[in-house]
């Protein structure tokens, strides 16, 4: 099996990770944080705008493999406080169009550098 891994300029990492790995036609996005690749801290604001900057690093991981949220099958959603769910899910639901990918949303006891969300996905890439 040939991995060959994606990385995103416009994307933090926070560890020894790809951003993304090409495995066969699937693509795996490590989760992503609502880090600011500008800054390297946490965006600032509510659960709303930390989906969003989540979303803008995983976009850019899309992107550097040439794909986009059309693109995704499957998401995995970790929050911190269930509470969050509706204004996280508002957020989400902006980025994506029928059909939806398939979606897990967990919540979880914390997430690195104190998130509130941690978002990853996996996508379908046409074998070129």
């Amino acid at each position: 099996m040939i991995r060959k891994s994606i990385t995103a300029p416009d994307a933090a990492a926070i560890g020894p990770y790809s951003h993304a790995i090409i495995s066969e036609n699937h693509v795996f996005l490590s989760g992503q944080t609502p880090i600011s690749p500008e800054t390297g801290k946490l965006a600032d604001g509510d659960i709303g705008d930390q989906t969003r900057q989540c979303l803008r690093n995983l976009a850019a991981v899309l992107e550097a493999g040439g794909m986009s949220f059309h693109d995704v099958v499957k998401v995995n959603v970790f929050l911190t406080d269930m509470a969050n769910f509706d204004a996280m899910n508002e957020v989400y639901k902006l980025h994506f169009a029928n059909p939806y990918p398939a979606r897990t949303t967990i919540g979880v006891a914390a997430l690195p550098l104190g998130a509130e969300v941690e978002i990853e996905m996996v996508a379908a890439k046409n074998k070129q």
